[in-house]
């Protein structure tokens, strides 16, 4: 995703799947603690529904609304963590295993580095 975009103006788009599906509104937006860049953003699937986090990579905005490269049945199945919390080293690596994406290595001392 375009790493020049503020997080903040993120918050209230629609998100739609691979397929053009909608799946929600973003509500939330999280950073990576190491660069600050924005790394998950939390959708909300609907009014009584919770929050699915997905991947701001390789995610991409178009015509004003996210687009989120899965399907949506991988989205809402995405571990639960809640929102307005942090994502701790652990909940990121069950998600990033979640989506089937290369963990980042950061560093031989960062928790997400590990195999």
């Amino acid at each position: 995703m375009q790493t020049d975009i503020d997080p903040r103006s993120l918050i209230g788009r629609k998100a739609f799947d691979r397929d053009g599906a909608k799946i929600g509104t973003v509500d939330e937006v999280y950073l990576d603690d190491a660069t600050g860049v924005p790394e998950w953003a939390a959708v909300r699937t609907g009014i009584f529904t919770r929050d699915a986090f997905v991947p701001l990579e390789p995610s991409e905005l178009v015509d004003e609304a996210l687009r989120v490269p899965f399907t949506r049945t991988l989205i809402r199945d995405a571990p639960d963590f809640g929102v307005g919390r942090h994502l701790s080293p652990e909940q990121e690596l069950q998600l990033y295993h979640h989506y089937g994406l290369d963990v980042p290595r950061i560093g031989p001392d960062d928790p997400l580095s590990a195999p």
